[in-house]
């Protein structure tokens, strides 16, 4: 998709990734719809952004922020692609995790989006051409000790994709999916990041992946993996799970032990 002039909904505008999405899409020409729920970081971004696009303060997980959303793109005269960006993320081992806060992952992650998109495909199916982007996790394709509610949240997120991309091959929207690995943001706690180096993986910057964000909007690309040796992970995960898992649990006492500093810090 050719993306100048194009109308662009995104959520989790103001994150360490949106932000960074929403310049890269202006300067492409795009008109946004940014959306959160946080009113004042969603001014000061369009401030940035010259005032031209238009804000949605909204919370994404309940059935009227969705609703205010939805409006906003129909107000706008309806929307070209949708960037499903927003999500949260908590490491700590399953069994502590509190069940509000399983819940609140699980509906950011997954139930928004996937309602967002139902409510969404009307308006889309009008256009020549459209877009859904959802932005998942390597993590989706790798389940990965002590982020077990995300990892769930973020394959459910890549199995619908898949699925709602067959369902409508016959309509002009385009369904992709794109799957960053570790991101240098402030949605990774202290101890995520400890557990990464520890662990020897890598993580790439936000700049980059809003570029391949992008790029999977200008190319069609139905899917896409980001990192190495993570994608090469995807593929064997897939192929030969014994091989992966053992790999992980051979690391499990480590997972743990910075689990239990996140939890006290």
């Amino acid at each position: 998709m050719k993306i100048s002039g194009k109308k662009i909904l995104l959520t989790g505008a103001t994150g360490g990734i949106g932000e960074l999405l929403s310049l890269q899409l202006h300067e492409e020409g795009a008109h946004l719809i940014l959306s959160c729920y946080q009113d004042k970081l969603l001014e000061k971004l369009n401030a940035k952004l010259g005032g031209s696009h238009t804000v949605v303060c909204a919370d994404i997980s309940s059935y009227e922020g969705r609703q205010t959303i939805v409006e906003a793109c129909q107000e706008q005269g309806g929307i070209d692609a949708v960037v499903n960006l927003a999500g949260i993320l908590n490491f700590d081992m399953f069994e502590r995790q509190a069940p509000q806060l399983i819940e609140k992952m699980l509906s950011i992650n997954l139930t928004a989006p996937v309602l967002l998109c139902h409510a969404l495909i009307p308006i889309l199916k009008s256009r020549s051409e459209a877009i859904i982007l959802n932005v998942g996790s390597i993590f989706a394709s790798i389940g990965h000790p002590g982020f077990v509610a995300y990892c769930t949240s973020k394959a459910g997120l890549k199995c619908f994709t898949e699925a709602l991309s067959r369902e409508l091959a016959d309509t002009p929207i385009e369904v992709l999916y794109i799957a960053p690995r570790a991101t240098s943001t402030a949605l990774n706690a202290n101890s995520v990041n400890d557990l990464n180096t520890a662990l020897g993986n890598s993580s790439d910057s936000p700049e980059y992946v809003a570029r391949e964000i992008v790029e999977s909007i200008k190319s069609n690309r139905s899917q896409r993996y980001l990192g190495w040796p993570e994608k090469l992970f995807v593929v064997v995960n897939a192929v030969f799970p014994g091989l992966v898992r053992k790999s992980l649990v051979s690391k499990l006492d480590v997972i743990k032990r910075y689990a239990t500093l996140g939890e006290s810090s």
